[in-house]
């Protein structure tokens, strides 16, 4: 393989692209706040638990009645914890060669924008799942997922092509805050149907599956921004080998798993992503299982704490984006983390019924989510090969937002086993323990050269 020198646009240019490229995080974040934080895990575990119980459980009288699904028991209360893992193991196969299609394509906002509406039309059809419907919700469910992470791979490799390496915390740290702003908005929304359902002549399961589809319309409609805004490029990989774009992604795909050795400080870095994002992943997916079922909180209380996570992360991931200006990215990744830990270990010890707490640890996790979340795709963006951005990110969005398969699957199997979210909740603390162990033996200097790519002035 050989590759083109990277030329970036001029300065007014970038800047233009990168307002539009912010606009992909406001729409999708929709999907990832009311759908798959907020709303759509509890409903879709009542809606399994009234097919296999005849009612939804509560924190006084759980449904320990298992569902059969080809002939496997499965708890309804895990039910939306394997969807996830299910779509995260079919994503390690299928993402790598949707990024090695995009690094040779000459459209990636057309794949991004097909990825995009997919996704989005998924989640708008999640208004018909009702009554004991769970197979429909889990089709959905499955398929908005995939189509998130599929377009996400292509997002993150474009920010390589509209920013340079002194630019990228920044433009990251900016696209997850303005991601955060539009979900937290779209809550505001959401939280005042939800209230006042009886007002509006709907009941509690009517303004939630209104709900759903509203994050639906709202990603596709703003998915419209970055793809009538964007640039297309020509890939800059000049691939001689024969046949077409599938078959040669699927040879660069066995080239890439056999050339990453060349590569031993991006690899750990992706290992040790794996472990924190993992616990970083499960912690938002199951913080409303754990609110509703574990602690007895409705559905009000739930959407306020997630809406004032939201803007606390505006904020938080703005911060970091400073921080890292100054200290470097890694080293605010792993101050994060041990923050993170101090999170999990309190959840384990929330009271029942009790807003306040709640609210508090809220707080704590809008600082540091933003911060871990942007800073990580900006610092792996310095250590991918060019070229091959979209496929490198590919092997990231395995374990990013969406995507999560180990630390869900713990956690659904702690509670299968238990029946309570409490021991689940706090073995979530391997998974922040290992990711900083392995962080800090990174070296991101040796990294970047590695990849052959410019050292920024502040790593």
């Amino acid at each position: 393989m050989t590759t083109t020198p990277v030329s970036y646009p001029d300065e007014v240019e970038r800047r233009r692209e990168q307002r539009a490229w912010y606009f992909y995080d406001w729409a999708n974040s929709a999907y990832v706040t009311t759908v798959l934080t907020v709303l759509f895990s509890p409903y879709l575990a009542s809606v399994a638990e009234t097919a296999a119980c005849g009612a939804a459980g509560t924190p006084e009288r759980p449904c320990t009645v298992d569902l059969r699904l080809l002939g496997i028991p499965i708890s309804p209360g895990s039910l939306p914890l394997y969807v996830i893992t299910a779509t995260t193991l079919l994503s390690a196969l299928a993402l790598p060669i949707v990024g090695a299609i995009t690094d040779r394509s000459h459209h990636k906002k057309r794949i991004l924008g097909a990825f995009a509406w997919l996704g989005a039309g998924a989640a708008a059809s999640m208004v018909f799942v009702a009554g004991t419907n769970w197979q429909l919700g889990v089709l959905l469910l499955f398929v908005g997922n995939l189509c998130l992470a599929s377009s996400i791979v292509v997002y993150d490799a474009i920010l390589c092509d509209i920013a340079t390496p002194d630019e990228r915390d920044r433009v990251s740290s900016r696209g997850w805050a303005l991601g955060y702003l539009g979900g937290g908005l779209l809550l505001v929304i959401n939280l005042a149907l939800v209230q006042g359902h009886t007002l509006l002549g709907l009941s509690t399961t009517s303004a939630v599956r209104l709900s759903l589809l509203s994050a639906g319309l709202w990603w596709a409609g703003f998915t419209f921004v970055p793809f009538l805004r964007l640039r297309d490029r020509p890939p800059i990989a000049v691939v001689p080998e024969p046949g077409g774009v599938a078959r040669q992604s699927l040879g660069q795909l066995f080239t890439t798993l056999r050339e990453a050795r060349a590569y031993p400080m991006t690899l750990l870095f992706l290992v040790a992503y794996l472990f924190f994002n993992d616990g970083v992943q499960t912690v938002i997916y199951a913080s409303s299982i754990y609110s509703a079922s574990q602690l007895g909180l409705g559905q009000s209380v739930l959407i306020a704490t997630i809406l004032l996570v939201q803007f606390v992360a505006f904020g938080g991931a703005l911060l970091f984006g400073r921080l890292a200006a100054r200290w470097g990215s890694r080293r605010c990744i792993l101050a994060a983390l041990w923050v993170w830990v101090g999170v999990v270990v309190a959840a384990y010890f929330l009271p029942v019924r009790q807003v306040a707490p709640v609210l508090v640890l809220g707080v704590f996790i809008g600082i540091v989510l933003g911060g871990t979340q942007a800073l990580s795709r900006s610092l792996y963006s310095q250590f991918v090969p060019k070229g091959r951005e979209a496929e490198y990110f590919s092997l990231y969005q395995a374990a990013e937002r969406g995507t999560s398969w180990f630390g869900t699957l713990v956690f659904g199997l702690v509670h299968q086993l238990t029946h309570s979210y409490r021991p689940a909740i706090i073995a979530l603390v391997f998974f922040f323990v290992v990711g900083f162990v392995l962080l800090l033996r990174v070296d991101p200097r040796r990294a970047i050269r590695d990849a052959g790519n410019e050292l920024p002035k502040v790593i």
